[in-house]
């Protein structure tokens, strides 16, 4: 590019006779001319016409410049350095500070004074300055590479950077911020697993449709969501009542009451609702929060008078009976125990208290420290028993279980014998002899034990199992015997121990001629 001084101001003026006549002049100039005129005055304005009036020849420049606007292309500005009539490029630091010290504004004014001040520029063909920054790239807010950096970026001095405004972000994403999604949108964002604002919702209609569109999703943790949302917005009349008539959010509603913890709300709830009874059992679990058993037995006993069901009343009344019971058997037996007098607590130390346990297990608890005891005595098993009404089934087997551990077997077998009218002894369990003969088993009974007690088994086959099983063979030999059957007999006897006295018995009914085989 040819050097020289391009001077322009910013109003688009037509080109004057004046800068004709300067183009040609210099035109006609050699280029030793030129050069030496140019180099006189680095930044000294330029003669048209007269050089003494200098007003005249500002005026000229200034409308032959507004004129040369239309000829000079923007591409070439990373060619030309701006420069200032106080001598200092366009866009350096001090220049920049100075020019807009005064300017406290937004971007808007800034631009706006730019436009119009009638301050002169020039450009000129010379070496680039260290400085690069361009004040119209800081108003402008971006920065071209390889030409200028805007002024805070170079007061941080930091690399450039873009401070062009964002793009527009589709309409769609501005919509979660903007919270103009429908009751319908809203809940299927949800259901999606997306944050969704509810505060938007704020009329009762809209909220009792967002519920609705929810219950129609058929999800519950959305569900779930909206009914939050409602419990924290609406008051608890308003809710209550239009819970009423939406079944499916209401148990949903019970049921996230429950998993909290939350014991009021419920009874406010069913208290509007006059669910007495749901009200009543919704009180009575507030006794599983309840350590001390003194406190507890206290509150069960309120608990009585209730408006539960007759079952659900007979049953509060025995969880307080039975309290009652378990707090004056652990203070007897922890004070027995702590003496060391009584053999059964010696030899079978207590493992843990018995407060609060099931029925049960305080059965249990009784028929192994306290099954001689007489009837009328608390901790007595018959006293239990009749208390609280205990099946025979469930007393036999639970007797059962704790004597068998205690290998108490006199006790065992008393529990089966009975006496009828005549003064005749009978054995029969209501649990059936086959439960019987696996419990022993399980708690180690002697061999002549399990015998007994698996001959009582009515059914053949049921007895030959068990009898195989726990190695009974007396009764599998003589059960055989009984059938008339040689043939299972003598696959038997490869079962027993050669030389064995079961081996031997096999051997003498297979040869007695007293038998009448079937096969």
């Amino acid at each position: 590019m040819t050097t020289g001084l391009i001077l322009f101001f910013q109003s688009g003026r037509p080109l004057g006779a004046g800068v004709r006549l300067g183009l040609g002049l210099r035109m006609n100039r050699t280029k030793g001319d030129e050069e030496e005129y140019w180099n006189s005055s680095k930044f000294k304005a330029f003669t048209f016409d007269d050089e003494d009036d200098e007003l005249s020849q500002l005026k000229e420049s200034k409308r032959a410049v507004n004129s040369l606007r239309d000829f000079v292309d923007d591409d070439d500005d990373d060619d030309l350095e701006r420069v200032s009539w106080s001598g200092e490029p366009v866009g350096s630091i001090s220049w920049s500070i100075r020019e807009t010290a005064g300017n406290s504004g937004s971007t808007h004014e800034g631009r706006e004074q730019l436009k119009s001040r009638n301050s002169f520029s020039s450009y000129a063909q010379l070496p680039k300055p260290t400085s690069t920054y361009s004040l119209s790239s800081f108003f402008r807010g971006r920065t071209r590479p390889g030409s200028f950096q805007s002024l805070s970026d170079a007061l941080l001095d930091t690399p450039a950077k873009s401070y062009a405004p964002e793009l527009g972000r589709p309409k769609g994403e501005y919509r979660d911020y903007s919270n103009d999604w429908s009751p319908s949108d809203t809940v299927r964002r949800l259901r999606k697993g997306k944050v969704c604002s509810l505060e938007r919702f704020r009329s009762l209609q809209d909220k009792l449709q967002l519920l609705e569109e929810a219950v129609s999703m058929h999800d519950g943790n959305v569900i779930t969501a909206v009914l939050i949302f409602l419990k924290r917005t609406l008051s608890k009349e308003i809710l209550f009542r239009e819970l009423e008539v939406r079944q499916v959010a209401l148990r949903h509603l019970i049921h996230f009451l429950k998993e909290i913890g939350d014991q009021k709300l419920p009874l406010d709830l069913f208290r509007f609702l006059d669910r007495t009874e749901e009200l009543a059992l919704s009180h009575y679990r507030e006794h599983l929060n309840i350590q001390n058993p003194d406190k507890r037995k206290e509150f069960l006993k309120t608990c009585v008078g209730l408006p539960f069901s007759a079952e659900d009343s007979a049953h509060i009344q025995d969880h307080y009976t039975l309290l009652e019971r378990q707090i004056i058997i652990e203070a007897n037996d922890r004070h027995l125990e702590s003496a060391g007098q009584t053999e059964i607590f010696r030899k079978h130390p207590r493992k843990a208290s018995i407060l609060n346990m099931p029925l049960v297990t305080t059965l249990f608890y009784s028929c192994f420290y306290h099954y001689t005891e007489a009837e009328g005595i608390f901790s007595s098993p018959v006293n239990l028993k009749k208390t609280f009404k205990i099946p025979d089934k469930q007393y036999v087997l639970t007797a059962l279980a704790a004597r068998a551990k205690l290998r108490a077997w006199n006790d065992v077998d008393a529990l089966f014998t009975t006496k009828n009218w005549l003064g005749y002894t009978k054995k029969r369990a209501p649990i059936g002899f086959h439960r019987v003969v696996e419990i022993l088993h399980k708690n180690n009974a002697p061999v002549q034990i399990l015998q007994e007690y698996v001959n009582l088994v009515e059914d053949v086959d049921t007895k030959l199992n068990l009898a195989t099983k726990f190695k009974c063979h007396d009764v599998v030999i003589d059960t055989y015997r009984d059938l008339k059957d040689r043939q299972q007999l003598l696959a038997y006897r490869s079962k027993v121990d050669k030389g064995s006295a079961e081996e031997e018995k096999i051997d003498a009914l297979l040869s007695s001629s007293q038998i009448r085989w079937k096969n």
